[in-house]
């Protein structure tokens, strides 16, 4: 929609989490609860984003940096206040406002585009995404009319007994026209129990106005699910990581075993690669195709690998590049390392990369074979066709020439390239 503005409410304070951490800023598959948020929002066509915020504000503002506009909710006096401070920022908008929760990680882009196709089609006020769940403690409920028309929101605090009982919950997720909600807003009345100010009532006054709400049901019951508690933290790590590998295995890359693989949410894997179980490949790895990685392996952020490239068991990569056809089989450690192409990297390799100050880098030039248990302390340059002997101890500024053996603790070049 060409008129589309987003408001993503996030002031919250997640007690349930029991956490120092505000609530929108815990991982999920390497990133933020509010960074799937933030990139829904973008790829269903949002022309500007708002971020409500509130409790330990500060910190959810440095993280969200120019990615949206930041708008503070002074008191936490409920979703229809939050709405209100984002007023004067879009009282000359006419078109729509979507609004997201901060806390619904789940939500897929082709729901809410879905949901705004409706609203679009409908010409209607609003339009709010639902789901139908077994289990709705703690939801808003929709209550429809004989004709299946929207009728209200009711919070589970203020719902009868039978009302509870209804499995049609409220998402949170609305598309409004402009205008239209916040005309609406000033006529919400803080609710008697709580005394806060729910943005739900302006279904209701929608309706007493004679004006359209339309519901749209969420295909997947699980996208409506909030993240209130690190149960639900689990859950929603589980339910991405699903997603994660099915779109990877869906590319070609083989899993072996999706029960024990971990793999973050903007990884890249080329086709044919075949990842074994037990392995985490963790945020901002790049993977080329036909490589074998695991298992047992760990690939940590920052890690580029290229083709052919085989990573075995109890392995750990950090930060490196591996060329291709790089062989690195059993029990090593590589961190900040360039390692060129058809390197053999032996057991019990380990790139000794930090000095207590500093991360250095170890340079493994293409064909070198570095031998079992060889410690090459940083900086330290390895050269093409060099060989470490097995147990060598590499000191930090060694130079070993292209063609060089190296052997010994420490290591002393026994040979050089005639």
């Amino acid at each position: 929609m060409k008129d589309l503005k987003t408001i993503i409410l996030a002031a919250g304070k997640g007690t349930r989490m029991r956490s120092g951490l505000p609530k929108v800023l815990h991982p999920i598959c390497g990133q933020a609860m509010i960074q799937y948020v933030l990139d829904l929002s973008r790829r269903v066509g949002s022309l500007k984003t708002y971020a409500v915020l509130g409790h330990k504000y500060q910190e959810v503002k440095a993280y969200l940096g120019k990615n949206a506009e930041i708008v503070l909710q002074k008191k936490l006096l409920g979703t229809a206040d939050a709405v209100k401070y984002t007023e004067r920022y879009l009282k000359n908008h006419k078109g729509h406002v979507l609004i997201l929760c901060g806390d619904t990680p789940l939500l897929r882009e082709e729901t809410v585009k879905r949901l705004l196709r409706k609203h679009r089609a409908s010409n209607a006020a609003c339009t709010l995404l639902t789901a139908v769940v077994h289990e709705p403690f703690g939801y808003g409920r929709i209550i429809k009319g004989e004709h299946g028309e929207v009728l209200a929101v009711r919070e589970e605090k203020d719902a009868s007994d039978f009302e509870r009982n209804i499995a049609e919950i409220n998402v949170g997720v609305y598309c409004f026209k402009a205008p239209e909600l916040f005309k609406a807003l000033k006529l919400v009345k803080a609710n008697p129990k709580k005394k806060e100010f729910y943005l739900t009532d302006i279904i209701e006054i929608f309706r007493e106005q004679n004006l359209e709400v339309v519901a749209v049901e969420a295909e997947d019951a699980r996208e409506g699910l909030g993240v209130n508690s690190r149960e639900d933290l689990a859950f929603a790590e589980s339910v991405h990581r699903g997603r994660i590998l099915k779109r990877l295995m869906d590319a070609g890359v083989t899993i072996v075993a999706p029960q024990t693989t971990y793999i973050d949410s903007d990884v890249k894997i080329g086709q044919d690669t075949v990842i074994k179980p037990f392995t985490v490949i963790e945020q901002n790895v790049r993977i080329g195709k036909n490589c074998s990685i695991g298992p047992f392996a760990r690939i940590r952020p920052g890690t580029r690998i290229a083709d052919a490239v085989e990573i075995g068991n109890f392995t750990e990569v950090s930060r490196s590049r591996l060329d291709k056809r790089t062989v690195m089989k059993h029990f090593s450690f590589l961190g900040d390392a360039r390692v060129g192409s058809s390197v053999n990297i032996g057991a019990g390799t380990v790139t000794a990369n930090y000095d207590g100050q500093n991360k250095n880098v170890t340079q493994i030039s293409s064909n070198a074979f570095i031998g079992s248990d060889s410690i090459l302390v940083a900086p330290v340059r390895i050269g093409k066709g060099a060989t470490t002997a097995a147990g060598a101890v590499v000191v930090k500024n060694t130079r070993v020439p292209d063609g060089g053996l190296v052997m010994g603790i420490p290591a002393r070049i026994i040979k050089r390239k005639k």
